[in-house]
């Protein structure tokens, strides 16, 4: 069978599945990516598009996202075009429905069926625009994030089954996008995320590593930025370091911007924070180790006493589920998506949001008495375990819906074990 998946990050949420689906062997899998440098996947051919057209500086706000989405969209049809000449037709297509990659590719392959992600549907209120009173909305914030929705719409008659990974995300849709799809997580593998006793760091301006037996405590994102807490999480360092001198926190994340406005200040948010806290933290204690290897994010979290997950109502992050899984006990912000996969005295405890104070209380418990919140760790992996396993939950829900669109004789089984 021929696979087409699409994601102008390869492999964005399809790093399981199509690693999954190309050990088989049994297809031909071809990823559409705008991403110059992948990580190779045997088995997988990587094509590649450019957006047709990008929107200039000076494009209407109202209409500038769509008009890159645009953009992309024609750039993925003629690299299908360009595919199809080539001689590949894909028996079904795979792929993120958000930036307008699938907008156009009926039109290559009219009765090709189309899986879709709904990563999120764009909210002017209950979601992530002005709930951080800090951040209030800017000028016709609300009218312009309605309009990034076109896109969903756009592709809502193309695509034939759509998947979203969790019930808030799916839910910020509007009904007609719930009526033909489905809720599942893209799933994680526990099997390879667990506690290790043993894991070590080592840290640039220490001599020795540091491990489970230091006082450690993390803070992931993949940028540092208000929408994922991060100047929630800077503001509670104070306190923290102040009641615990052999703390040490360790932030991982980049200084660009995902989501939201850019910082005016230098050194993005993270500059505008030190700047704001100078003396008042021991920046000896804070160490910012940028956007790492997934090796080394692993070995992180698992040397943690405490793992920090703030977002306002948002996309879920994979970090918390992978943490989760690795027995992290975790402080996450009281927000509706988080409370989805984390119960509060459970699985993990949950702060508000909007409370570096609390934030700071909560950390300071768990690393004065670790024992006492282990077992919230260890409930939390088994949560993971038992609803969000890739190979053991996942992957046979994405593999019934895949099946759904296809012929009998082209449909996948799981394989054994």
């Amino acid at each position: 069978m021929n696979i087409l998946f699409v994601h102008q990050n390869m492999p964005g949420q399809y790093r399981e599945l199509v690693g999954w689906l190309a050990a088989r062997k049994a297809h031909r899998i071809v990823f559409l990516t705008q991403r110059e440098k992948v990580q190779p996947i045997a088995g997988v051919t990587v094509a590649r598009y450019k957006p047709h057209h990008k929107a200039d500086e000076g494009a209407y706000p109202l209409s500038r996202y769509f008009e890159d989405c645009m953009g992309a969209g024609l750039g993925a049809h003629l690299a299908c075009r360009k595919l199809d000449e080539q001689g590949f037709r894909p028996d079904i297509i795979i792929g993120h429905a958000g930036w307008g990659e699938l907008a156009f590719l009926k039109q290559v392959w009219k009765d090709v069926p189309i899986l879709g992600y709904w990563e999120y549907y764009f909210l002017s209120e209950g979601g992530s625009i002005g709930f951080d009173p800090e951040f209030p909305p800017g000028e016709a914030i609300a009218q312009i994030t309605r309009a990034r929705n076109a896109v969903n719409h756009l592709c809502l008659p193309d695509v034939d089954l759509g998947q979203s990974p969790t019930a808030w995300q799916m839910a910020t849709f509007p009904p007609e996008f719930g009526a033909k799809s489905y809720v599942c997580h893209d799933g994680i593998r526990t099997d390879l995320l667990g506690p290790d006793p043993a894991a070590t760091v080592g840290l640039g301006r220490l001599r020795r590593r540091v491990g489970r037996d230091d006082e450690v405590f993390t803070y992931m994102a993949r940028n540092m930025e208000p929408t994922r807490g991060f100047h929630i999480f800077m503001r509670a360092l104070p306190e923290i370091l102040a009641a615990r001198p052999q703390a040490r926190a360790l932030v991982i994340g980049g200084n660009a911007t995902s989501y939201g406005p850019d910082s005016p200040d230098e050194g993005g948010y993270r500059g505008r924070m030190e700047k704001e806290l100078g003396d008042r933290v021991d920046w000896s204690r804070v160490h910012f180790l940028g956007r790492v290897p997934y090796d080394d994010f692993r070995r992180v979290i698992q040397i943690s006493r405490a793992h920090i997950y703030l977002t306002v109502p948002f996309v879920l992050s994979w970090s918390l589920l992978e943490a989760m899984a690795m027995g992290a006990v975790v402080i996450a912000s009281d927000t509706a998506p988080v409370r989805e996969v984390v119960r509060a005295g459970e699985t993990g405890l949950l702060v508000d949001f909007l409370d570096p104070a609390a934030l700071a209380r909560q950390v300071i418990a768990v690393l004065e008495r670790p024992q006492d919140y282990a077992a919230l760790g260890q409930a939390a992996r088994r949560h993971m375990v038992e609803t969000y396993d890739f190979n053991t939950r996942a992957l046979a829900v994405h593999l019934e819906k895949i099946n759904s669109l296809l012929p009998r004789k082209l449909a996948i089984a799981p394989a054994a074990g």
